[in-house]
């Protein structure tokens, strides 16, 4: 056989097939066999050639391998054949290190598309997911992966409308294989990407409970790869979902973090430093951190999320994190963030912060340790730009922090002199020969005033000792110096924005910056400058502010820096086109739009370095009134000079005006005669509608009496009417009474006859009369006895009802004599408003009289003309 080989070796070569139609023959096999054990090798040797000829095996063989997973599904290892075959096709190259270049990548994408194609496909592949063996399951887990690497947002919206596809996936979760829960978390990482749908469901199927307890399984922060998988899903789960948020909350699992961070970050000879694996793994579960207590989240979730991780020792140990030693820059950099934002705006954990002490000797707050780092050039840059993002949360809205970092500049607080404070700290960094560490020290010492004019008006007093034998200068004085001095760039911008937060709705200060007499000349000449770079522009557009700042906090009390001389020389030396102008370019520029976007730190290198958050929302809200502020006012209009004119015309001039002043001097009589004449007029008339309305008020008040007088009347005949009616009752009470003992006489009488004839003796042979007569007596007596009966009830009724009408009337009796002791007193009254009254039209008349004799004419009036109708009322 050998021998054959060998002798037609060069023929076979040469006729040996291409991949394209070995491809194609194996696809005709796959399609065509009747045996199982023929597919089956044909699908065994399509996944082989699916690595080398992926373009080959996916035009020709993507639906003969689909048909197989729809027709076989039986034999599991035919179906896991098909499974790995299209998932070469889709994924390409595998290994580590081979890159894949992008024609295998839009290869994929296409690849993905005709998969995706039919929504069918999908379903099929999730249903796969439910078989239990390892060939089927976990070809399927890999290949819908790479089918989310392509085309996620496609695949999202297919799963998310599937029945029970999300659920499939989280049950991946649980398989006690490894490397099929490991495969799944990296599918779940792709598919809760940028779908807040999905991230809901897979939230609510129990994925938190899940990941961590596999991160606690593996290891917490010393796990490997699987630990970073998890983080990463729950990372996406909670970015910009606020409902995951909320849900992490609300379940507790922000408790569950605290094992995470109980690092021992002790370090031995052995072990210097932290495992790659390890810091990627903290990093991450900082960012979750971040993510919980992000200034962006909801105002009210932010602080029960920062309230929680205070309480359950989260941010303690991130403070022992922050003051250990062998921690690693990037962990360092990003935990400071991550403690910035836990306690932003919440004044309990500001509070725990500013107890933080650094494990030193002596030992320091953890405030002055951070900011030494801060001011310190030789430190990386982003944490020197962490420690500032958090000294400016420790500080937001928190006043009694701010009054303690102004407190530590002021000469009451220099106890020691070995002592270093913060104050001390930020006037180094104000002063340094750094660049960089004036512009963090003027940012963080501006937020120690931010919405605090208290603190504006205490800063003022801080005084600087610039060298020996020389008198102290304020800080305010030593500030405008350094930027009249130039400098570069970014100095002199921090310099102005703690300028700019300082004056800012605080006229003491304006006043105290207006006192120095090379300020505003300074800060006109920058921005009367044409010339200049982009940097340039910039420090003249904030002159321009802080000169804007000084006109509309500008109290007049500097007489050489009121309002109207700064707005003439901003016209005359500046111009002011030229001065909006360069106030514009601030808001226009690329750094500002940056800054103005989130209160972090964004900057990647120290040259970005330019604006600040804070700064720039002063900016935004001050802007409009500096443009109203500088605006020019209606001038008054003025005469020509009078130096031309000859001397006859300035003495008929002259003459003019002393007739002009006599003129106008009369005038001025004559108005003040009519003012006071009018201010007559006018309180006379004020005091005769006050008399008007008190006439009508008497009217009023008259036609009540009356009313309530003509009621009291009838009151006192509703009065009388009970006792008639009672009389009534007694009248018929008489006559029953009278009918009853009529009765009672007729009744002794038949008695008495009744008696007689039973006392006959011949009671038997009596005759019918006399029977009939006896009969007709005894229903008599009976009908007499109901009679009686009922009267006797009716006599009893008759006895309450009198009851009741004498109850009655002795409280209608009362009543009356309330109304007649009221109606007196209205009587007293009514007299008394008629002499009240008659004294009104007096002083009316009179009044009348008067405004006759100062002629003003009166019309008449009905209610000049009351006294007649008053008079002929009758009370």
């Amino acid at each position: 056989m050998e021998y054959v080989k060998t002798l037609f070796g060069s023929q076979a070569n040469a006729n040996q097939p291409t991949g394209a139609e070995t491809v194609e023959r194996l696809v005709e096999r796959v399609q065509t066999s009747v045996l199982l054990e023929d597919r089956r090798d044909a699908c065994r040797a399509l996944k082989a050639l699916s690595k080398k000829f992926r373009l080959e095996v996916g035009a020709q063989g993507m639906d003969a391998l689909i048909k197989i997973l729809e027709t076989d599904r039986s034999d599991a290892e035919i179906v896991g054949y098909a499974l790995d075959a299209i998932s070469n096709v889709i994924s390409g190259a595998q290994e580590e290190d081979i890159i894949p270049e992008k024609s295998d990548e839009d290869l994929g994408i296409q690849f993905t598309e005709i998969y995706i194609k039919k929504t069918e496909n999908v379903t099929l592949l999730l249903e796969l997911l439910d078989e239990f063996d390892f060939k089927v399951r976990w070809p399927a887990v890999k290949l819908l992966t790479g089918l989310l690497i392509h085309k996620a947002r496609e695949l999202q919206e297919i799963i998310l409308v599937s029945p029970m596809g999300v659920s499939r996936l989280m049950d991946l979760l649980s398989d006690t294989r490894e490397v099929i829960r490991n495969d799944a978390l990296l599918l779940l990482a792709h598919l809760t990407k940028s779908n807040a749908n999905i991230q809901k469901i897979v939230a609510f199927e129990n994925a938190f409970d899940r990941l961590l307890d596999t991160i606690a399984e593996e290891g917490n922060s010393d796990g490997g790869v699987v630990v970073e998988d998890c983080i990463l899903v729950m990372l996406n789960l909670l970015k910009n979902n606020t409902s995951n948020q909320n849900f992490f909350k609300e379940g507790s699992y922000i408790q569950r973090l605290t094992s995470f961070f109980d690092l021992h970050t002790e370090t031995t000879e052995e072990d210097k430093g932290w495992t790659s694996q390890k810091v990627t793994n903290i990093h991450l579960m900082l960012q979750i951190v971040r993510t919980l207590v992000s200034p962006n989240n909801p105002v009210q979730q932010l602080l029960s999320c920062q309230k929680t991780m205070n309480q359950c020792g989260l941010l303690q140990q991130l403070c022992n994190i922050l003051m250990a030693s062998g921690v690693s820059a990037d962990i360092l950099t990003e935990n400071i963030n991550s403690v910035a934002e836990v306690i932003r705006g919440n004044h309990n954990n500001q509070e725990y912060f500013a107890s933080v002490t650094a494990p030193t000797n002596p030992p320091r707050p953890a405030i002055v340790v951070l900011l030494m780092s801060m001011v310190n050039e030789k430190q990386p840059f982003g944490l020197r730009c962490a420690v500032l993002y958090c000294f400016q949360c420790f500080l937001f809205k928190n006043e009694l922090g701010q009054a303690q970092i102004i407190q530590t500049l002021l000469p009451t607080t220099a106890d020691t002199v070995t002592t270093i404070t913060a104050g001390q700290l930020l006037c180094g960094g104000l002063f340094s020969i750094d660049s960089l560490s004036n512009w963090f020290a003027s940012v963080a010492l501006s937020h120690a005033l931010v919405d605090n004019p208290t603190q504006k008006e205490q800063l003022l007093r801080v005084q600087l000792a610039t060298s020996v034998g020389n008198p102290p200068v304020s800080l305010m004085k030593q500030c405008a110096t350094i930027l009249q001095q130039g400098g570069k760039v970014q100095t002199r911008i921090g310099l102005l924005m703690l300028t700019s937060t300082w004056l800012a709705h605080s006229t003491l200060s304006v006043t105290h910056f207006l006192s120095m007499p090379t300020n505003i000349p300074f800060l006109t000449s920058q921005v009367a400058l044409a010339e200049g770079d982009e940097l340039e522009l910039l420090v003249q557009g904030i002159c321009a502010f802080v000169l804007g700042i000084c006109i509309e906090y500008n109290d007049d009390s500097q007489p050489s820096f009121t309002r109207d001389d700064l707005c003439q020389l901003i016209v005359k030396r500046v111009g002011l086109d030229t001065f909006l102008d360069k106030l514009s370019i601030v808001s226009k520029h690329e750094s500002y739009s940056r800054a103005a976007q989130n209160p972090y730190l964004k900057y990647k290198a120290p040259n970005d370095v330019l604006f600040d958050y804070e700064f720039c929302r002063l900016f935004k809200s001050l802007e409009g009134l500096i443009i109203k502020a500088v605006q020019p006012k209606p001038k008054d209009l003025t005469n020509g000079p009078e130096s031309t004119m000859t001397p006859e015309q300035q003495k008929l001039l002259q003459q003019y005006k002393d007739v002009i002043r006599d003129q106008d001097q009369k005038l001025h009589d004559t108005k003040q005669q009519l003012e006071e004449i009018m201010t007559e007029h006018k309180m006379c008339t004020a005091q005769l509608q006050e008399m008007s309305s008190s006439i009508q008020q008497l009217r009023d008040q008259n036609a009540l009496l009356k009313a309530q007088r003509t009621a009291a009347n009838n009151s006192g005949e509703r009065a009388n009417s009970p006792n008639l009616e009672l009389n009534q009752v007694k009248q018929e009470l008489e006559e029953l009474r009278q009918k009853y003992e009529k009765i009672q006489e007729e009744l002794k009488e038949k008695n008495e006859v009744i008696c007689r004839m039973n006392e006959s003796k011949d009671i038997e042979n009596t005759s019918e009369a006399q029977q009939n007569e006896n009969s007709e007596s005894q229903k008599m007596i009976e009908q007499l006895n109901k009679e009686i009966e009922s009267l006797k009830q009716n006599v009893d009724h008759l006895e309450k009802e009198l009851k009741e009408a004498q109850s009655k009337n002795s409280e209608i009796e009362k009543e009356l004599k309330d109304v007649q002791t009221e109606k007196s007193k209205l009587t007293s009254e009514q007299e008394d408003l008629l002499v009240l009254l008659t004294e009104q039209d007096t002083k009316i008349s009179n009044y009348q009289q008067r405004l006759k004799a100062l002629g003003q004419e009166i019309e008449d009036d009905d209610v000049l003309h009351s006294d007649e109708d008053c008079g002929g009322e009758n009370f």
